[in-house]
């Protein structure tokens, strides 16, 4: 008869748990996420795992033409304000404000994107209008010329023919009292080029109408014709499309803007 054999139960004590698969498996991915990260999407691009990317901002360069573009229309602005309602500077101003204008002025001046304008006088040409000079008319002068009470001045036009070397220039009066009534001195000259930025000026001829305002000035007209006579030579010192600014052989400056009128 065969002997039947039993099992004996073995004692949980002795049983040994086995290692859940799991934990493997966790190992194996970070051995792997080791030697092989893994990359995820940003706006920026691709970037591994684990890493941090590093953003840098990039600051956006000027151009030198920008800056150059910037300075000027800053140096514009200021000029403008700074004459503002000085009447052009016929009847004088405080020197502090002569110095600050003559600052901007030296200022656009190392500036000018028209360093040769007499090879380009097609940037010169047409009407000009005067916003402010150093030409001042004081004292007796200005008695004589009855510019304190009676006549008043208006605008001062430059009206420049490049074709022909023809420069006229234009100053607007106006009377006051019972007879009121608008004139102006025109004087016509003529100009040749001497440098790459200054010309020759010859005094032609001048005029006054009405002859009402002829009347007026008859006595010193000698003297209202040797403020506003350009007879010498001019450099044009600064030029672009809208302004123009020149010097004479007097020392006097001058500032004028482009004018959308044709003839005054």
């Amino acid at each position: 008869m065969a002997t039947k054999l039993v099992q004996q139960p073995i004692p949980a004590s002795h049983v040994i748990p086995p290692k859940p698969r799991a934990t493997k498996i966790i190992k194996t991915l970070r051995l792997f996420s080791a030697t092989h990260p893994r990359t995820k999407s940003t706006i920026f691009g691709e970037c591994k795992s684990g890493f941090r990317p590093i953003y840098s901002t990039k600051v956006a360069e000027q151009s030198p033409g920008m800056v150059e573009d910037e300075t000027l229309a800053q140096a514009k602005t200021e000029l403008y304000q700074a004459i503002q309602g000085l009447n052009r500077g016929i009847f004088g101003i405080p020197s502090a404000k002569k110095s600050e204008i003559e600052g901007l002025v030296k200022l656009l001046e190392s500036h000018n994107p028209t360093p040769d304008p007499t090879l380009k006088l097609e940037k010169v040409g047409g009407c000009w209008k005067l916003v402010y000079s150093t030409i001042t008319i004081l004292g007796s002068k200005r008695t004589k010329l009855g510019l304190r009470d009676f006549i008043s001045l208006g605008d001062f036009f430059q009206i420049i023919d490049v074709t022909k070397g023809k420069a006229v220039n234009v100053v607007k009066f106006s009377a006051k009292g019972l007879n009121l009534f608008n004139g102006k001195l025109t004087i016509e000259a003529s100009f040749k080029i001497s440098s790459k930025a200054r010309v020759d000026i010859s005094y032609d001829q001048s005029s006054i109408t009405p002859d009402q305002l002829m009347n007026v000035f008859r006595k010193n007209y000698d003297l209202l014709l040797g403020i506003f006579n350009p007879q010498g030579w001019l450099e044009i010192t600064y030029v672009d499309d809208k302004l123009r600014i020149g010097r004479d052989d007097k020392g006097n400056i001058f500032i004028l803007e482009r004018s959308g009128e044709n003839e005054p």
